[in-house]
């Protein structure tokens, strides 16, 4: 992965790539969501047999290859004319699963013949009507669970670093799956949403689970899952939103202890770089985890085939890492790997 980033800044548009490296405020968030995965520490176990190493799983019932998923991001084909079709053959053969955002000029019909897993991410819009055609062409699509974006009820744009290079965003970079937005406002994320609207997706999705993002809480965590969400993820939006929010490699302990038993599932993304930061966040709890920027990157510099190869070489970091840590098979990876030593400021 090293050089990935720097080889797709050469590629893609300043703003572009502005875009999809930013974060809010004066960076701090993104600043320290690699850093926090960094501080982790093991406690490997001796002579366990890992002559076989082996990295598969389940999400919501669905087997793959490897924990390391693709996070739903928009403007994908700013990053690749293909886009999130391009992403989904990518994840394909690398045997993962992704999620896509609701925001995508790809339609969703596009997905199906590269036969990859997938999950809709949605923002409820202030006119429901263009999320149930989101969801509808979704479910027709094969989309196999609903992830809401529960951290946004405003956009967080003010504090942005730089120019506002929302300004290059068009209609025809967001919505390939409604047939037209009656005005701008009623596409604008809904700000009076509370816990009922998991039971209503629940719903319009035909029974679909449904998985909340953007959980940094344990009392949150415990009423989404009584309230009907099947997964949790662990995030703070990449540090797009508000600034200062706690790096989810911290939060993650408090929202796995707060749903243990319940059978909610709980992912974890922000600052994955490294098979080590997977592994801590299995450690952890996590089912599996998400990565987002980097995929941009290796979507941009080699198309699905780089995608592929992002997910792979995670992957066989995590294998070695397992390896070397006397756990040859993700549920084996338990807290007890890690070092519970006090946590050190981030720099």
């Amino acid at each position: 992965m090293d050089g990935l980033q720097d080889r797709a800044a050469e590629v893609l548009p300043e703003d572009v790539y502005a875009y999809f490296r930013r974060g809010t405020g004066r960076g701090l968030s993104v600043a320290e969501a690699t850093a926090a995965w960094d501080q982790f520490r093991f406690r490997a176990r001796l002579l366990r047999d890992v002559s076989t190493c082996d990295a598969s799983t389940t999400v919501l019932g669905t087997p793959v290859r490897t924990p390391v998923l693709v996070a739903p991001s928009t403007l994908q084909r700013r990053a690749h004319p293909d886009g999130e079709a391009a992403t989904a053959r990518g994840v394909a053969a690398a045997g993962s699963l992704l999620a896509v955002t609701s925001n995508t000029a790809v339609p969703f019909a596009d997905l199906v013949p590269s036969g990859a897993p997938w999950w809709v991410q949605v923002y409820v819009a202030r006119d429901p009507v263009l999320t149930i055609e989101t969801l509808e062409r979704a479910l027709a699509a094969g989309a196999r669970a609903v992830v809401l974006t529960a951290d946004t009820p405003v956009s967080g744009a003010r504090g942005k670093r730089g120019a506002q290079v929302d300004d290059f965003i068009g209609p025809e970079d967001l919505y390939g799956n409604v047939t037209g937005i009656p005005s701008p406002e009623a596409a604008e994320r809904a700000p009076d949403l509370t816990l009922d609207v998991i039971g209503w997706l629940r719903e319009r999705a035909h029974g679909l689970p449904v998985v909340v993002k953007g959980v940094l809480r344990g009392d949150d965590a415990r009423e989404l899952v009584a309230a009907g969400a099947s997964g949790l993820i662990v995030s703070n939006h990449g540090g797009r939103q508000l600034d200062g929010l706690v790096p989810t490699a911290w939060a993650l302990p408090e929202v796995v202890d707060a749903v243990a038993g319940t059978g909610a599932e709980v992912y974890a993304d922000g600052g994955l770089r490294r098979g080590a930061h997977i592994l801590a966040a299995l450690a952890l709890g996590a089912r599996a985890v998400f990565i987002g920027r980097p995929v941009l990157w290796a979507l941009t510099v080699r198309g699905a085939a780089g995608v592929t190869r992002l997910i792979d070489d995670l992957t066989d970091e995590l294998v070695e890492a397992m390896s070397l840590t006397g756990t040859p098979s993700v549920p084996e990876l338990t807290r007890d790997l890690l070092w519970a030593a006090p946590r050190p400021p981030l720099d």
